[in-house]
């Protein structure tokens, strides 16, 4: 497909050139609106439904708290996506935590963070980057978690020395040194597009050149807004690869600069979750929608300064369309804030808690999403 070369357009034509782009994707229809479906009349899907722990951060809940929280909200999966969230990885621990969510009937996905050693987010007391992984298998392997979800690193990797393509690189040459043990404990690497980090279609190079036998992807919806994509377009891309999931709306808005992506619950952004879940299901058949809900965070994406483009220099130019199509739709969102002499981490607690519930009572009685009742 074409690349965009935006470094050598002038203001002018850079603009008329989004403007042109907005005009092509609306006539394909690309990007129609379907009516929502009244609360309680969804069709019911056979697809799990879960939540990352990340959703309720400021709890500072570890694994068995998680668990109980979970079964309050009669989901059926938790992405506990982080090392930080067992009290110890002792194998004797670890099946205790496996014990109690089999008599749960919760489903646990495991997780970490940055496995890219030359990455900026890259914590070293885990080890070298092959330690850690080494470690987050078998902490899924014990676990009984299918998956391992890990990711490269943030947005500010596309600006390091040899850009996204060395990244990816460091990234590859780490999943392959572990390959023999993962594919042993039966745990697939599934490597999330992240913060900023990766498109849709740098994720499916980075899979491949690893190998599809033993390295999926996690979905993020949410993520794919803030790297220039209509999660519907990362959606069809990164689909068929995908073992895992961090689910979660946005809204895109145009500002004098380029544009805005904020994240927000579910039901609340400009995404067409009906039609996303609808093809999800024939996409990513046996893999649960795992809400990783975090609307406190927005980025700019200035894509009509030239500087830009310096490190999208690979954007695809279809791709890239439906983004700003995307971005003419939404409307400014005010960020969320703490009423003054309030108590932040209690406030924080009851923000994202709130914003979780409220996304798992949308995804049950508007996507008829869930296995229990």
């Amino acid at each position: 497909m074409p690349s965009i070369n935006a470094p050598f357009f002038h203001d002018s034509s850079r603009r008329a050139f989004v403007k042109s782009l907005a005009i092509a994707a609306a006539a394909t229809n690309f990007n129609r609106v379907v009516a929502p479906v009244a609360a309680g009349q969804a069709r019911r899907n056979t697809i799990k439904l879960g939540f990352d722990n990340f959703s309720v951060r400021a709890f500072e809940w570890k694994a068995p708290q998680l668990l109980d929280y979970a079964a309050t909200l009669k989901v059926d999966t938790v992405l506990l996506s982080d090392l930080d969230v067992y009290e110890s990885h002792d194998e004797a621990y670890l099946k205790r935590i496996r014990s109690k969510a089999s008599d749960l009937g919760i489903e646990i996905h495991a997780g970490t963070g940055s496995i890219c050693p030359t990455s900026k987010t890259f914590n070293k007391r885990f080890g070298t980057a092959q330690e850690h992984l080494s470690l987050a298998i078998r902490v899924a392997k014990t676990l009984g978690s299918p998956i391992v979800r890990c990711y490269l690193g943030g947005a500010d990797d596309r600006k390091s020395e040899g850009g996204i393509e060395a990244r990816i690189k460091d990234t590859v040459e780490v999943c392959r040194s572990v390959r023999s043990r993962a594919i042993d404990a039966g745990v697939k690497i599934a490597i999330e597009n992240h913060a900023g980090d990766m498109q849709a279609w740098e994720l499916v190079t980075l899979i491949e050149e690893a190998g599809r036998d033993y390295v999926g992807a996690t979905l993020d919806s949410g993520n794919a807004t803030w790297t220039l994509e209509d999660p519907l377009v990362n959606l069809e891309i990164l689909g068929p690869y995908a073992v895992t999931t961090g689910i979660r709306d946005s809204v895109v808005w145009e500002d004098a600069d380029g544009a805005v992506a904020r994240w927000t619950a579910m039901g609340e952004g400009t995404i067409d979750f009906q039609t996303y879940i609808k093809r999800f299901a024939e996409l990513c058949p046996g893999v649960p929608v795992q809400l990783e809900i975090i609307s406190e965070f927005a980025r700019s994406l200035p894509y009509l300064k030239k500087e830009f483009w310096m490190h999208y220099s690979k954007a695809r130019a279809p791709e890239f369309a439906r983004f700003v199509a995307l971005a003419k739709r939404g409307k400014l969102v005010a960020p969320f804030k703490i009423a003054e002499g309030r108590d932040r981490k209690l406030a924080m607690r009851e923000y994202q808690q709130a914003e979780l519930e409220r996304s798992i009572k949308y995804c049950r009685e508007t996507l008829g999403l869930g296995l229990k009742t």
